[in-house]
């Protein structure tokens, strides 16, 4: 029996459309070649940057290994005195290279401390005689500029020291978890006339609320000693402090409590180095021992005027000044003793516009100009507080 094949049935499938094409997407025209370009533009802004560093890297190291001492010493003292670049030179030519550099400063000073007979105290307390130099200035404050080669300064003389004294951001005792206060903010708690950045305080380089919270060194204010720990970094030795006749004391050292009070200390903190002792200049720090540096120092006349000078720095107008620099200011107003303070970001000046010369009676003026590198004042613990005539 034959089989018959037999062919399994299916049914007729329907019409199916074929899948619909899916759209091409389309390429914005210009747009690979927009990322294009800015790829390669941080690869070379990248390739410039390394560059510029390997440059520097190069140049300073001719600077501190070249065979000019000058140069080098004077870029050491410009880094060291930066918070933030304190610690370039070492990397360079050591640790022991910079201390020495650094201590080599007031070595040849003959005057350990001032010589409180030279300065008399002018008892008179008019200060709007025709007479004298005080006749436009009946709040006892002058203030003036000066414009040096690399520089712009700010000074400023008070005719009574007995109103100057060093002001604490915290009267209840320093800690590194209270943070120090902005000038602009102490001279208005004080209620002062006048304010100018002080002694040395605790900086680690870093942006956190501890730095500018304590001092470094010795602080006395209105009479009391509020601080002795610690000394100013980088070597600086010095001491600048108003007894209690109202005669300011410069010492090369950093003084004891003990020190401080064997002398009759009022009001004073520690910095350096000691710029000029009973009339007789620091010649070791007038050459070449410095860097261009913003700068505060303060100093006084024989009649006992106070003088102040800030000098501008890190600035296109005003690269800063060198311990001469600051020197050759005191001398021509006057100043028989005179010591360098804290600078560089920290230096500040502020004037309470009594009678309205540079603008609204009784407002705070900045006197300087603060580094590019920032925006308002840094925080500090100690300061020079000018208070109003009694």
């Amino acid at each position: 029996m034959s089989k018959k094949n037999s062919t399994p049935e299916f049914d007729a499938p329907e019409s199916v459309s074929p899948p619909p094409k899916q759209a091409k997407k389309k390429k914005k025209k210009g747009s690979g070649l927009v990322g294009r370009i800015i790829r390669r533009f941080f690869l070379l802004l990248f390739t410039v940057l390394i560059l510029a560093v390997v440059a520097l890297v190069l140049v300073m190291n001719l600077v501190f290994n070249g065979p000019s001492p000058a140069a080098r010493d004077k870029l050491t003292m410009s880094l060291i005195e930066a918070s933030a670049t304190k610690w370039v030179p070492a990397l360079f030519i050591g640790e022991d290279a910079v201390a020495e550099i650094r201590a080599s400063v007031n070595a040849e000073m003959e005057s350990e401390v001032t010589d409180t007979s030279k300065v008399v105290i002018q008892k008179n307390s008019a200060i709007t005689s025709a007479s004298n130099e005080w006749e436009n200035y009946p709040d006892g404050i002058r203030i003036e500029s000066y414009s040096g080669d690399t520089f712009n300064a700010h000074i400023m003389l008070v005719k009574d020291p007995a109103q100057v004294y060093v002001g604490v951001s915290n009267k209840g005792g320093f800690s590194r978890n209270i943070p120090g206060k902005r000038l602009t903010e102490a001279i208005e708690e004080e209620n002062a006339i006048a304010a100018v950045n002080a002694g040395a305080f605790f900086d680690n380089g870093t942006a956190t609320a501890e730095v500018g919270s304590t001092p470094e060194g010795l602080v006395y204010s209105e009479g009391a000693c509020v601080w002795k720990t610690g000394a100013p970094p980088n070597g600086i030795t010095g001491f600048a402090g108003f007894n209690k006749d109202d005669i300011l004391v410069v010492t090369k050292k950093n003084l004891t409590q003990a020190e401080a009070e064997e002398l009759n200390i009022r009001d004073g903190c520690c910095f350096g180095p000691a710029l000029i002792i009973n009339e007789e200049i620091n010649m070791e720090a007038y050459n070449n021992k410095s860097g261009f540096n913003p700068r505060t120092a303060i100093g006084q006349r024989a009649d006992g005027a106070v003088i102040f000078i800030c000098i501008d720095g890190r600035q296109a107008g005003s690269a800063g000044g060198t311990y001469a620099d600051i020197i050759d200011i005191m001398v021509e107003y006057g100043a028989v003793n005179a010591c360098n303070m804290d600078g560089g970001s920290s230096s500040v000046m502020l004037y309470r516009d009594t009678y309205g010369r540079y603008g609204e009676a009784g407002q705070v003026q900045m006197v300087n100009n603060y580094s590019l590198l920032q925006s308002q004042p840094r925080r500090m613990p100690n300061y020079w507080l000018v208070r109003a005539a009694q």
